[in-house]
């Protein structure tokens, strides 16, 4: 036997440097590799999947390809006011609650909480080999929708009428949501409906909203764009057409207005079985594979049913499509997953030390506590009967259909708590365990005859009625049973029960009653206000619910919660509810009187405005209106105030009659004093010229108004633009 000379050896470990170090330099080309820029990882990995590999990724329940390392992963993840649908999990108030805080800085601490616990379940999840729905990292959340009709049973998903305050909530939600680490979404944020979404739910399957350009600009594409600016990662395409097209294989919105006018750079994903919508109900399109192909030409990249992924491959084969086509869809979605970490080791993931001490804990709860305490809405206030002392009050009866309610506590699209507090519990918490309080039901949603607790709360100091709507009243489609019109709400009338047990309950009762009502809309405050001697909007608070309206009916804390949407005295005031004009809606068109205006929401202190700077008397279209005003608590309670500047413009056809285009929450010391400085950049005022298609600033006169709701003006500035 002959042993290799030492030159031979020599050769040989050359050999394996060489081949070790081709393998390093490969590993470190390859989508795994994680200091590679992502477009990179993203091209490499489409090309090494079959066509048939990549087409099994288009849907929302993607498929592992196990020889590249590509794992199962179901897109659905639902996270509206707290992880939802996914087991225990803190519940903040519902959206449109939420936006009535108008606080930007608390909306992104609860979302960056929302996106905590969901990274916490997903590594739990995960850790178990688990690939659930519902557990996952991205979130089809949040609802931008422009809530134009009090009608719509989702409005409680929205952040209001105005596109200026639904940008900014939503934009300070989606900061939550995605963190601000530099390479890692913390999860993934997906603005819907786009576009012209908000009911009727009963027809939204085959709706046509018919939109000029210019409410579609100014009204209802506001503030999809301004996220999408933002960095929000995804976009969802709605169920309905848009003046004749389906949205979710409309090109002109997706693919030239999204895509190439805003340069939107991450994943559109379709509402779930709305591709199926084409061509079944819209009927726009014949088949499926023909969908399927006109979905991907449009800009779809992900669908929430099974076209794409039964479909895309019989329209590549059809040459409906080209491959490439599909590798373009393919890349937006994958580019997420990397964003994501989905393809790096996941003990370098900045998240991932979540565990289930992350889920519901104190700090969580007290979040919970706090934005719904800021939330909540004083109504009425009679002789300043709230706050509440609790010493002059030795029993309290809380009695109503709503009062011991989960449901009215948690809204749509929830979670689970295995500490919610809802009204009754609340109360009895907050108050001396000397003093008597009694529960009971009241009535139903129906009965109009048949009440109960009325003796009761008749030998009782105090009454606390709960009533309102409930999730099942309003709500989407099939969600809300109760719903005769498919979700949506006939009318603004609370349930004629609920007006026949509080005028009942005022005729036995002499002593005080406290209304709060529940719901997620504008309802006719007016048909109980005579019974209640204070009104309290508690919208779908949350978890913690019970809890802050105690903290706020016995004065703990000031309410501070204000109208996200304008509250009519009628439906016979408003348009038919299938226009999607926006001619006499919402405050910004609508000319007639009203309940209670956007903005509106009463404090048990007083604000005082005064005027340090003043803005100019002319502006280039290139400036920054700005305002100093120093505002003054000059009550005897600690309170917050909502400081709300709205703009006025030349009377030029179909201005709006006025706009919110900036706001400040000021926390204030009773006493205390606080200057603060508002800004509006001369660009937020400019409008869409349907002549031109363009955007355009008119020049005239125009005006600053400074108030605590849109009907109020403590400062009014005027200025001109040249």
């Amino acid at each position: 036997m002959k042993y290799p000379t030492k030159k031979l050896i020599t050769l040989v470990l050359i050999g394996l440097s060489i081949f070790q170090n081709q393998s390093v330099s490969a590993q470190k080309k390859s989508y795994k590799d994680a200091l590679q820029p992502i477009d990179a990882r993203v091209k490499e990995l489409i090309s090494e999947l079959t066509l048939a590999e990549k087409v099994s990724l288009l849907g929302y329940r993607s498929q592992a390809v196990p020889r590249l390392g590509v794992p199962a992963y179901n897109w659905w993840n639902e996270g509206l006011h707290g992880v939802a649908r996914a087991g225990e999990a803190t519940i903040f108030p519902q959206a449109i609650g939420l936006a009535a805080t108008f606080n930007e800085n608390l909306i992104e601490s609860v979302s960056n909480v929302i996106s905590t616990e969901a990274r916490a379940k997903y590594n739990l999840s995960v850790a178990r080999d688990r690939r659930l729905q519902y557990m996952g990292l991205t979130f089809w959340t949040p609802n931008i929708n422009i809530f134009r009709d009090p009608r719509w049973g989702r409005g409680q998903e929205t952040y209001g009428e105005d596109p200026y305050l639904t940008a900014h909530i939503g934009i300070a939600f989606v900061k939550g949501l995605q963190g601000t680490d530099p390479n890692y979404l913390k999860t993934a944020a997906t603005a819907k409906h786009f576009v012209a979404h908000s009911g009727p739910e009963a027809t939204r399957d085959y709706f046509d909203a018919i939109v000029d350009e210019k409410d579609l600009r100014e009204t209802y594409l506001y503030a999809f764009h301004a996220l999408v600016n933002s960095g929000v990662e995804s976009i969802m395409t709605a169920y309905n057409r848009v003046n004749g097209i389906p949205n979710s294989v409309n090109k002109y919105l997706v693919s030239d207005v999204l895509r190439k006018e805003w340069e939107f750079k991450g994943h559109v994903v379709t509402d779930c079985g709305a591709l199926d919508d084409v061509f079944l109900t819209h009927k726009t399109i014949p088949t499926a594979t023909q969908t399927a192909a006109a979905a991907i030409k449009a800009g779809i990249d992900l669908d929430c049913s099974s076209v794409l992924q039964n479909d895309v491959l019989k329209a590549v084969q059809q040459k409906l499509l080209t491959e490439k086509e599909v590798d373009i869809a393919l890349s937006h979605v994958l580019k997420t997953q990397f964003k994501l970490g989905f393809f790096d080791d996941a003990a370098k993931s900045p998240y991932y030390s979540y565990r289930a001490d992350s889920i519901h804990n104190t700090q969580h709860i007290a979040l919970a506590r706090k934005a719904a305490q800021q939330s909540i809405v004083l109504l009425k206030n009679d002789n300043n009967i709230l706050p509440l002392k609790e010493v002059n009050y030795t029993s309290i009866m809380v009695l109503g259909p709503n009062a011991a309610s989960l449901d009215a506590l948690v809204g749509s699209y929830h979670g689970v708590s295995s500490k919610a507090v809802n009204f009754v519990e609340g109360i009895t918490a907050a108050v001396d365990p000397a003093t008597r309080v009694e529960y009971d039901l009241g009535c139903d949603y129906r009965d109009t005859t048949h009440f109960g607790g009325i003796w009761g709360a008749g030998n009782a100091d105090l009454t606390i009625a709960v009533i309102g709507l409930s999730p099942v009243l309003e709500g989407e489609a099939g969600d809300a049973f109760l719903s005769e019109t498919g979700g949506d709400k006939k009318n603004l009338s609370l349930p004629a029960s609920e007006i026949a047990f509080m005028k009942a309950l005022r005729k036995g009762v002499k002593k005080p009653i406290i209304a709060i009502i529940t719901a997620g809309s504008d309802v006719d405050v007016s048909a109980i206000a005579q019974y209640a001697d204070a009104i309290i909007l508690s919208w779908y608070p949350g978890e913690q619910g019970g809890n802050a309206l105690a903290d706020i009916v016995f004065g703990k804390i000031s309410p501070s919660g204000h109208l996200p949407l304008t509250f009519y005295n009628s439906i016979k005031d408003l348009p038919l509810y299938t226009s999607y004009s926006m001619k006499n809606r919402t405050y910004r068109y609508f000319k007639g009187h009203v309940q209670y205006p956007f903005g509106f929401g009463l404090s048990y202190t007083t604000f005082n405005y005064k005027e340090t700077i003043m803005p100019a008397k002319q502006y280039k279209q290139t400036d920054t209106i700005s305002i100093n005003v120093s505002i003054k608590n000059t009550g005897n309670i600690d309170g917050d105030e909502v400081v709300q500047a709205y703009i006025t413009y030349p009377n030029v056809d179909r201005m709006p009659v006025k706009e919110l285009k900036a706001f400040k929450r000021v926390s204030l010391l009773k006493g205390g004093t606080e200057l603060i400085n508002l800004k509006i950049p001369v660009t937020e005022l400019q409008k869409w010229d349907i002549k031109t298609h363009k955007w355009k600033i008119y020049t005239g006169d125009y005006q600053l108004i400074l108030g605590d709701s849109s009907a109020d003006e403590k400062i009014v500035a005027s200025f001109k633009i040249n």
